[in-house]
């Protein structure tokens, strides 16, 4: 499994283009599909994270909001790791979600 540190490295030399979304329109897509895995402040679910035997972090972790918006994008609709792809946020929503996500930085 690759560290976030490693991560950030990688991402952290890429373009920091933020999501052209609306977060207030990302806020209710969000809430439905992701709260219970993310928290609806992007902490990670304690629960949820000890049942994959993952370590979640927080969305408004600094290395996890370096992330390019492709990168979370792919996350969303293709998975990450144990993650699943996202039911319940269309492809027209991801980057009202992304928007909203950014909103949750630390």
């Amino acid at each position: 499994m690759i560290s976030w540190k490693t991560l950030l490295m990688v991402f952290a030399s890429g373009a920091f283009a933020y999501a052209a979304g609306d977060a207030k329109a990302g806020a209710d897509p969000y809430a439905k599909a992701c709260k219970s895995c993310h928290g609806a402040d992007g902490a990670p679910n304690p629960a949820v994270a000890k049942m994959m035997k993952v370590e979640m972090r927080h969305l408004g972790d600094p290395a996890v909001q370096a992330l390019t918006d492709a990168k979370w994008e792919e996350a969303i609709t293709k998975g990450w790791g144990k993650m699943k792809p996202v039911k319940g946020v269309t492809a027209n929503q991801v980057a009202d979600v992304i928007a909203f996500c950014r909103t949750l930085k630390k």
